[in-house]
């Protein structure tokens, strides 16, 4: 009979080498010897698909995620996540804000966290540098027009990583805020967000490229942070994107080396005692900055690409068989009246969408966000 608690570290860390990191837990489970290896941690999990990140459970307060590979839930105790709302995900990081509009960066994993500097207030009647200092915790009114706690969910729209913060320390923070997602700026040592000039119109997302930030607007018109200017500036690009108007959201995706322009569509659909603003499609598109163009792809062919508040995630399918390949899984991009309804699978073959995940399980508040865990 094979005595398995007593194979050799090699051929264990072998092992653990092909297990996600959710296995990684349950293989130390099994004896103090493979629990010994499993904390040597010499190798990362295997790749998985990005798990998805709800609300906190009322009672507990832990956090709840869901493991799109495992089709199963975790609820996690993660203290500095109460009361939080995540709106950002990048590089396995979480951004959170509390009811105060103060942000941290976190990985929820190994618990490695950040504070950041109070957020721009948003407000449709002041200037959008104010800062939100010194708020009494039961302060949820007026003078503003929007409560904090509506603030909470409104300050930041996106917020996403240079780099991972374990492997550059001068990493960089980005964030659109405020009514008109106003780019800024912030990075270990400043004591305050650095605005980004630039043109006053909604910006829909940002990237970072290339060494470089770019931010694209309603109206997808690409800029570029430059930094080289006394003070940083959005530098338009010059490119015309787009191919059938303007799209309800759009994203900006570095796939495999490539830039990508990814279109959203919406159309109202009436259910019952409601109308609901539904994703309809996508258009995928690869920008030539050099030459000044765009062209459009009609399927991504073994990939898959995962869309919402996150930085924009694609993975191989031939690693993860439990999702469809050339297709696109996509959250909400706001809060709804009806809660988190508009999340599915967009098949770029034959252009259908159906459900990965069921609708009524989220409540009014928050959407949920994709993360690639980044456990070690």
């Amino acid at each position: 009979m094979v005595d398995w608690s007593g194979l050799t570290t090699d051929v264990l860390e072998h092992i653990s080498s092909f297990l996600p990191f959710p296995d990684h837990y349950r293989f130390g489970a099994v004896c103090k010897n493979w629990r010994s290896v499993s904390k040597l941690r010499r190798y990362p999990p295997a790749p998985q698909l990005p798990w998805l990140v709800l609300d906190e459970e009322s009672e507990t307060k832990k956090r709840k995620f869901y493991s799109l590979s495992e089709a199963k839930h975790y609820s996690i105790e993660i203290p500095e996540l109460h009361g939080r709302y995540i709106c950002g995900s990048s590089y396995g990081w979480l951004f959170a804000i509390d009811i105060k509009i103060t942000c941290i960066l976190i990985n929820p994993f190994t618990r490695d966290c950040y504070d950041l500097p109070p957020i721009p207030a948003y407000n449709r009647d002041v200037d959008f540098t104010t800062l939100i200092e010194d708020v009494p915790s039961d302060y949820i009114e007026e003078p503003r027009n929007f409560t904090l706690k509506e603030m909470q969910t409104r300050s930041v729209f996106k917020a996403i990583l240079s780099h991972d913060p374990k492997e550059r320390p001068d990493f960089t923070v980005m964030i659109l805020f405020g009514e008109i997602n106003t780019p800024a700026f912030w990075r270990p040592g400043d004591s305050s967000w650095t605005m980004v000039d630039g043109p006053k119109c909604r910006f829909e997302d940002v990237l970072y490229f290339k060494e470089k930030f770019f931010v694209i607007t309603a109206m997808n018109v690409l800029h570029v942070v430059d930094f080289q200017l006394a003070g940083p500036k959005l530098k338009e690009i010059g490119l015309e994107i787009g191919k059938d108007g303007y799209p309800q959201q759009c994203y900006l995706m570095d796939f495999n080396g490539n830039l990508f322009f990814v279109e959203r569509f919406c159309e109202y659909v009436q259910e019952v005692d409601k109308e609901l603003d539904l994703t309809v499609g996508f258009n995928v598109l690869e920008l030539n900055l050099e030459m000044k163009y765009f062209c459009e792809w009609d399927d991504i062919d073994d990939y898959v690409m995962f869309l919402g508040r996150n930085s924009t995630i694609f993975v191989y399918s031939g690693h993860s068989p439990n999702c469809k390949k050339n297709s696109i899984y996509f959250t909400n991009v706001t809060d709804g009246f009806y809660g988190c309804y508009d999340l599915g699978i967009f098949d770029m073959t034959d252009e259908k969408i159906s459900k990965f995940y069921s609708n009524e399980v989220f409540p009014r508040v928050g959407a949920p966000i994709w993360l690639s865990p980044n456990p070690w």
